[in-house]
C-alpha cells in the first residue's frame, strides 16, 4: 500500500493505474476506521472486479483478476463540514492504526492530505450547495454541513477521477446529496451505496461511538430497535406517516436518548410520501449525552427491511 498526502501524486498514481487497464475505486473517509469502512473496500473490490474474482483472491487464487481494481482510500477530517460548535478538533484520529487497517483490507493507495493541501488558499471561495435534498433532517440541525460535504467530495472525485466511489448507507441523506451533485454536475463516477454494518446488538458502526460512555453505549441499540419496529409496521400495512414516526419515538422514549428527528422519505426521489409504501427509508437522529448518533432502515420493495 502506498501512502501520500499530495494531490499531484494521487493524480499520477491513478493515471498510471488506468493506463495499466485497472479501474479506480474511491473510498472517502474521515478516518478512525472501523469494520464499516473496511466493508466499503470489500464492496469496491467485489463491485469492480466481480464478486467471484474478489472471493477467489481471498484464497490466493484470483489475485490477477482482483488486480483489475485500484482502490484509493482518503482520510481527511474536512473542516468545511463542521459547524463552529461541533467536534472538529476532538474528532477521533489515529493515523497509525488507520494505516494498518487500510493495508490489511487491501487498499492500494491511502490519501491523507493536510488541510493546507486540500485548501491551499485558506477557506474555499467555491462552495457546492445541493438544494432541497440537503434541507431538513441533518441539514436543518447542521447548517452548512452538506455544503461542506458536497464541496470536499467533488474535490476528491476531481482529484482521483474514479470509476466508482463507495459510501455507507448510514449517512443516507449524505448519500442522496452526493448522488444529486454527481448527476447535476455530470460527474461520470458511479456513486455506490453500501449497507450499514452493525455491532452484534444492532448499533450502527460509527467513529463517533467511541464518545459514548459505558452507560449510554448500553442504551444506544434502542435506536435500531425503534427503526425495526417502524419498518415492521410499514411492512404490516400501516400507511400513515405520523403513526410510524410516533411509534419510533415511543420506542425510544423510555431511554436516555433525546430524539432530534424521526423522518420518512421515498428511497428514490427523497420526497416525503403522502401515504407510506414499501420502498421508503425511515431515518432518525438522537443524542445520548453529548454524542449525536444517526441511523436509518430501508423498507424493501420485496416485503423486507434492510
Amino acid at each position: 500500500m502506498k501512502i501520500t498526502e499530495y494531490i499531484d501524486e494521487v493524480r499520477g498514481l491513478t493515471a498510471q493505474a488506468r493506463a495499466e487497464g485497472r479501474r479506480v475505486a474511491l473510498v472517502p473517509t474521515m478516518g478512525y476506521l472501523h469494520e464499516g469502512h473496511l466493508s466499503l473496500v470489500r464492496a469496491a473490490r467485489e463491485s469492480v472486479s466481480g464478486v467471484g474474482a474478489a472471493r477467489e483472491s481471498i484464497s490466493g487464487v484470483g489475485a490477477e483478476a482482483d488486480n483489475r481494481v485500484f482502490v484509493v482510500m482518503s482520510i481527511f477530517v474536512n473542516p468545511l463540514q463542521f459547524g463552529p460548535q461541533e467536534d472538529f478538533e476532538k474528532y477521533p484520529r489515529d493515523l497509525a492504526r488507520d494505516q494498518l487497517m487500510a493495508a490489511s483490507a487491501g487498499v492500494d493507495l491511502l490519501f491523507v492530505p493536510s488541510v493546507e493541501e486540500m485548501y491551499p488558499s485558506g477557506p474555499s471561495l467555491t462552495l457546492i450547495q445541493v438544494a432541497e435534498v440537503s434541507e431538513g433532517l441533518c441539514g436543518a440541525a447542521r447548517p452548512g454541513h452538506f455544503t461542506g460535504v458536497a464541496t470536499v467530495v467533488a474535490k476528491l472525485l476531481l482529484i482521483c477521477q474514479p470509476d466508482e466511489a463507495f459510501f455507507g448507507q448510514k449517512d443516507y441523506q449524505q448519500l442522496m446529496v452526493i448522488r444529486q451533485m454527481a448527476m447535476d454536475l455530470c460527474i461520470p463516477t458511479r456513486i455506490v451505496s453500501v449497507p450499514i454494518l452493525r455491532e452484534k446488538d444492532g448499533l450502527a458502526m460509527s467513529s463517533r461511538n467511541v464518545y459514548l460512555s459505558p452507560e449510554y453505549r448500553l442504551q444506544a441499540p434502542v435506536l435500531y430497535e425503534a427503526l425495526c419496529r417502524g419498518a415492521d409496521a410499514v411492512l404490516s400495512g400501516e400507511t400513515d406517516y405520523d403513526t410510524i414516526c410516533a411509534l419510533v419515538r415511543d420506542c425510544i422514549a423510555g431511554s436516555a436518548a433525546q430524539v432530534e428527528y424521526v423522518e420518512i422519505r421515498d428511497r428514490e426521489d427523497w420526497k416525503r410520501p403522502e401515504r407510506l409504501h414499501q420502498k421508503v427509508v425511515i431515518l432518525l437522529a438522537a443524542r445520548l449525552g453529548e454524542t449525536r448518533l444517526i441511523d436509518n432502515i430501508l423498507v424493501g420493495d420485496r416485503g423486507e427491511r434492510i
